[in-house]
Formats: C-alpha cells, structure tokens, sequence
C-alpha cells in the first residue's frame, strides 16, 4: 500500500503524519493570511489581496480535510466538492476586484509587496514540503495539494509583479498577476471538480459509499 508515501490514489490521509503534517500548515496559512492581508491594505495591492485571501481560503478547507479523514468517500467527496466551490468563488472575487482596482489605476508600494510575497513564498514552500509525500490520494488529500502547490506559484507571481511595479511605476503588473491568480484558482476548482465527478461516478458503479 502507498498511504505511508501518500502515492496510492485512494490514499484518504488517514495516517498520524498526514494529520501532524495538516495541523503544521494550517498553522503557517492562519498566521499568513493576517500579515499578508494587513501588508495588503498597506501596499495597497490586489496581488497581495488576492493572496491573503487564498491563505484564509486554504486554512478553511485544510481544517475541512482534517475532520473528514476517515469518514466515508462520499463525504470526503463533498469536502472536495466544498473546496473546489469555494476556489471557483474566491476566483470570480478576484476577478471582479480586479476590474475595479482597474478603475483606479493606484500603484501599489512596490517595497511591501516584493518583501512580504518572498515571506509567503517561504512560508508556502514549507507547506509544500511538509506536503510533498502526500501530493497524491483521493479528491480530498489532492485538493490540498493543488492549493499548497498554486500558493506558491502565486507567491513567485507578486514577486515579479512587485518588481514590474517598482520598475514601471504602475498598477499594471500587480492587476495582471491578480488576474492570473484568479484564473488559477478556477483552474485547480475546475481539477478538483473532475476529480470528484470521476470518483462519484466509481461510487454509484460499485452501489458503495465507503
């Protein structure tokens, strides 16, 4: 069996270092989400915004992960279904902040931003690392995974931008990057959702819930 090394599949992260590894990111997401969110008005950037919000979404949904662990597949199905909902709407969130902030064409302080995305980029890659022998299993042990993974991808994002930004001395590059986090995260909610269907799809062939 894979659930030890997170790469069977059906792995569904019950085992005692898949909880510990869970309680350590939530934790590091937790503490993010208020620095970057406080760093966010501050700098007044959307990137940075977006950000802080998929740190708050991602505490959320790994405490969900957490209490379904060892429950039934179609619950550990609908935390999933849950998760990619959420992804989906924090997306159109973004999206739309975005076209405002377009408006207000404001440019962001560049110092803020590239200073605090190097502290989340940190932070996210120790998520990821904690992470890494579980980046397979179930919809549910998977989700998590995307998000740790996209998190930092998103974090090397404002990073850049917040260059572009100390560079061109405009919003431009902060918007984009937002708009680009948006897109990411409906794409994961997107994978999620397949992920989900495939396996209810399994669950009603077999006439099993567990």
């Amino acid at each position: 069996m894979g659930s030890c090394c997170g790469e069977d599949k059906d792995f569904d992260g019950a085992s005692i270092e898949y909880r510990r590894a869970l309680w350590w990111v939530i934790g590091i997401n937790a503490v993010m989400f208020f620095i970057e969110m406080g760093a966010s008005f501050h700098a007044t950037s959307q990137a940075l915004q977006a950000d802080a919000l998929d740190f708050l979404g991602d505490t959320a949904t790994y405490t969900l992960s957490l209490l379904v662990i060892g429950r039934s597949l179609t619950i550990r199905n609908r935390a999933a279904l849950f998760k990619a909902v959420s992804l989906l709407l924090m997306g159109i969130a973004v999206f739309s902040m975005t076209v405002y902030r377009v408006l207000v064409l404001q440019p962001p302080e560049a110092v803020t931003m590239g200073t605090v995305g190097v502290l989340a980029l940190t932070a996210n890659v120790i998520s990821v690392l904690i992470l890494l022998r579980f980046r397979n299993g179930d919809a549910n042990v998977r989700s998590v995974w995307l998000c740790s993974r996209n998190d930092a991808i998103g974090n090397v994002a404002v990073i850049l931008a917040a260059a572009g930004v100390w560079q061109s001395q405009s919003a431009w590059p902060d918007l984009i990057v937002a708009a680009i986090m948006a897109s990411l995260f409906i794409w994961s909610a997107v994978q999620i959702l397949r992920q989900v269907q495939h396996s209810d799809s399994n669950i009603n062939g077999s006439g099993h819930t567990s």
